[in-house]
């Protein structure tokens, strides 16, 4: 299996999760937050429109939904100014909800984009304008040259789902709000809750699935991190200072939603592919924008370009875990491989290597081989010497020690997890006895495969990864 450091997921195991970001200790990236005080219930925000009606209209707003309303939020961010966030969310989702009661009667506007921005546009000046003290907001906000409404009228469908112009100043926009949400003086989980529900159009409740919190706690953090964001009074612009910490948070931030939609940390998906793929259009802002297209960036892309182009291939039609040994690899996606090689020769202009480098060229090695048995361990080997050297953890050992084992055997790869076999840290993680039961049942050792099979199993992992290791223990056991 490739080695990964997925949240110190190690590989001998279902599949290979990717590296984790580079300083990140093994641990979930969501932890339920402790008792709080109460705090004020999140306005709703652009979370998913009431249900559409059914045929092309519907498909259309759902849409627009999922890969417009993030944009209009940070274009009208920028007009509003990050203290009235709020505001330009409750807007957005009104726009959302207008088309559905008339578009189905009126018929859809040639420029569906331009339909919804200007109705959110007018619904914030209509806002701001009973408040007198927004009155100079509100003067800015009508002055901002927009796209003025158009009759509606037959459209093809075609041109109704065309992608927005990457170079369009929304993109720029979007890109302001990434680094904005993961401003270094917001916790971890605020930055990631805050990207998901401003940049990506997540429902408070569709973060909450995804990281198996209550809605409540979501909505505490995300009042608590626009709060801050009021109170430090933080600029709605690329930071003139301290540009490369931001770009760097955001791109702990992008790994960590990746690497949750890639192997869930409980739960009963292994895979939500929304997660992985909102986390790769974000990396894409980053890199296509002059100011924050930095080597690193074009690293983790490439990362997670050549991690999500085996998704196809990582559960059967059951569901069920698929051993990246027994993947099958004609269902990789070879396009995606493409890119990811493109990012990664982009990610070589830079003057050191990352981790990001390092774990992308684990990924290549993977994805270039013609099968498992040809892949080029000794070259991984070497990468996780130079990872190890660059930020030791234990569970970068760990993935070593698997890398160890296909080239020196798996009796070498037990003697490497020695070190860390009574490491604190990897106390409640299940995947060190379950790479130790994997390494025990590659070596014959059956019963030992299962007395380490069943130590895994009595740590957290998801469904999934439950399952898998209860076929793993039932196959050590001698038939009755």
């Amino acid at each position: 299996m490739e080695p990964g450091t997925h949240r110190g997921r190690a590989a001998g195991q279902p599949d290979e999760p990717p590296a984790a970001a580079p300083p990140a200790p093994p641990e979930p990236p969501e932890l339920p937050a402790p008792p709080e005080p109460p705090a004020l219930p999140e306005p709703p925000g652009p979370s998913a429109p009431p249900a559409p009606p059914a045929g092309g209209v519907g498909a259309l707003v759902d849409h627009l939904f999922r890969h417009s309303a993030g944009q209009m939020v940070a274009t009208l961010t920028r007009i509003l100014g990050p203290r009235n966030l709020s505001l330009a969310e409750e807007v957005v989702q009104d726009a959302l909800v207008r088309a559905i009661e008339t578009w189905p009667h009126r018929g859809v506007p040639e420029n569906p984009r331009a339909w919804l921005m200007q109705v959110a546009r007018n619904r914030a000046l209509d806002c701001l304008r009973r408040e007198a003290s927004h009155a100079r907001k509100a003067g800015e906000l009508a002055a901002d040259p927009m796209h003025a409404p158009v009759p509606p009228g037959p459209v093809a469908p075609a041109d109704l789902l065309d992608p927005l112009d990457p170079a369009a100043p929304a993109a720029d926009d979007s890109l302001v709000m990434i680094l904005m949400c993961c401003h270094p003086a917001l916790a971890r989980e605020a930055q990631v809750a805050l990207t998901l529900k401003t940049v990506g159009g997540f429902s408070v409740d569709e973060i909450a699935r995804a990281f198996l919190l209550r809605s409540a706690t979501v909505a505490q953090r995300l009042v608590r991190a626009k709060r801050l964001l009021r109170e430090r009074r933080i600029a709605f612009a690329l930071p003139a200072r301290g540009l490369g910490t931001r770009i760097d948070s955001a791109l702990e931030t992008i790994y960590l939603l990746f690497n949750e939609g890639y192997a869930a940390t409980a739960g009963d998906d292994l895979v939500r592919s929304d997660l992985c793929g909102e986390a790769v259009r974000l990396a894409s802002i980053l890199a296509e924008h002059p100011a924050t297209a930095r080597p690193e960036v074009h690293a983790l892309l490439a990362l997670m370009l050549f991690q999500a182009s085996r998704l196809p291939a990582r559960c059967d039609a059951e569901s069920a875990l698929v051993l990246l040994a027994d993947q099958d690899r004609r269902l990789w996606d070879r396009a995606l491989i493409g890119r990811a090689l493109g990012h990664l020769e982009r990610s070589a202009g830079g003057e050191r290597a990352t981790a990001y480098h390092l774990e992308a060229g684990i990924a290549a090695c993977h994805a270039m081989a013609p099968s498992y048995a040809e892949t080029d361990w000794a070259q991984i080997l070497a990468y996780y010497d130079d990872r190890l050297a660059l930020a030791p953890s234990p569970v970068i050992v760990l993935n070593r020690a698997v890398a160890l084992s296909m080239v020196e055997g798996p009796r070498a790869g037990i003697a490497a997890l020695a070190e860390v076999a009574e490491d604190t840290r990897l106390r409640d993680y299940y995947l060190l006895p379950a790479t130790l039961a994997d390494l025990w049942l590659r070596c014959g050792e059956r019963q030992a495969a299962a007395v380490y099979y069943r130590r895994a199993l009595e740590l957290s992992c998801s469904e999934p990864e439950r399952r898998f290791l209860l076929r793993r223990l039932a196959a050590c056991e001698p038939c009755s």
